[in-house]
């Protein structure tokens, strides 16, 4: 008798794993546009709403290169979309990882062939583990499609030469849960995306995220003890056993927990470092710029940085697929770094940051900026005599 017969998951899961390619992809973007729409029809964007965030974009665009430096190799547009146009996008720009992280998953685990439990559970990893990951690529971008106000909630680079997302419901909806004023809330998220998509593509600080990202995703690793550990002891003859079996797969967090490696642990805080700093540094040019630009801009600020260390559980787990756990000690460690710098070196000194991969801080640095500064050979202020 085959042990899986009966079980729901396992039917669906099988007609998914028979898919690759486009296909299997096609499903996962239905997946995520269902989420998003919740299942109905959503309307165009209104035609003035479009414009009147379109022109955004390079006013976001000329203040941010003006306080920070930093200029694109493209043109820089935005777009204002449906909350079905974003998840799909979405899907497409995380892709690569995505893929990268369900083929680190096609390796068979290493079992004890005298454990006949440990090696069940070992084809049950391989099997469902990488189309689980995908199924669940497409739910969480579907469900953060329903929340997310731009391209940059995370900060994971989208690709250069295309617009970034703006989602009006979601910006709307949040205007009026919040009391904020909706044309200053519009301004702000433009400029904070801009200054998102500026600093992730800094050659220096793109070329170590992407690579710390692509090796934090391939490092996962099947691990068939740690999936029976969470599930327990396993009748396959007990119907409520085996009801047990189902409701905990699907359960992102059992798979999330079954397959992290200790990889993975030793590059998070190289990762988390990084993060921090793009973090910091984004947070204090929306400060400088929106100061200028927004009457609300502080209020804003408030707000937003409240709602973001607040997110759904769903936001939560794609951060910890892709090693990017954001919480408010992580933005507030990023905020110290940057406050650290400015008052030992001033702009000159925050703005070494984008030279070159060298003059990216290491974890120790990012906690204590004078670390960083002597290291990059800048030198620090001497304290007035008292």
């Amino acid at each position: 008798m085959d042990p899986f017969e009966g079980l729901p998951i396992f039917g669906d899961l099988a007609r998914l794993f028979q898919q690759s390619g486009t296909a299997a992809w096609d499903a996962a973007r239905q997946l995520a546009g269902q989420l998003a729409s919740g299942g109905e029809s959503e309307p165009n964007v209104d035609p003035t709403d479009r414009i009147a965030i379109e022109q955004l974009a390079r006013v976001a665009e000329l203040q941010v290169a003006k306080e920070t430096g930093l200029t694109s190799s493209s043109e820089i547009s935005i777009l204002a979309t449906t909350r079905t146009n974003w998840a799909t996008t979405t899907l497409a720009a995380y892709r690569p990882l995505f893929e990268q992280l369900a083929a680190s998953l096609g390796d068979p685990p290493a079992v004890d062939d005298d454990d006949p439990t440990a090696a069940m559970f070992g084809t049950l990893m391989q099997m469902l583990a990488p189309m689980m990951l995908g199924m669940t690529a497409g739910s969480m971008v579907g469900q953060l499609a329903r929340r997310s106000l731009g391209s940059y909630d995370l900060p994971l680079p989208r690709p250069l030469g295309e617009p970034l997302l703006v989602v009006p419901a979601n910006l709307d909806e949040l205007a009026r849960e919040w009391s904020l004023p909706a044309d200053d809330l519009r301004l702000w998220v433009s400029v904070h995306d801009v200054a998102s998509h500026l600093v992730v593509h800094v050659p220096s600080i793109h070329a170590r995220l992407v690579d710390l990202l692509e090796r934090y995703v391939s490092s996962f690793r099947s691990d068939p003890t740690s999936l029976e550990s969470s599930l327990g002891e396993l009748d396959l003859g007990d119907p409520s056993s085996l009801e047990r079996l189902q409701a905990s797969l699907q359960d992102p967090d059992t798979v999330l927990g079954a397959i992290r490696s200790p990889e993975q642990d030793a590059l998070l805080p190289e990762l988390e470092a990084l993060v921090a700093v793009i973090v910091g540094y984004v947070d204090h040019t929306v400060d400088r710029v929106a100061g200028e630009l927004i009457p609300s801009a502080r209020m804003l600020s408030e707000a937003l940085r409240r709602r973001r260390v607040t997110a759904d559980p769903s936001d939560r787990f794609v951060e910890r697929l892709l090693g990017l756990e954001l919480g408010q000690d992580q933005y507030d460690r990023g905020q110290r770094f940057v406050e650290g710098v400015l008052e030992r070196a001033g702009t000159e000194g925050l703005s070494r940051l984008f030279e070159s991969e060298v003059t990216i801080p290491t974890p120790a640095e990012v906690d204590a900026p004078g670390l960083w500064l002597a290291r990059i050979e800048l030198p620090t202020p001497e304290p007035p005599d008292l």
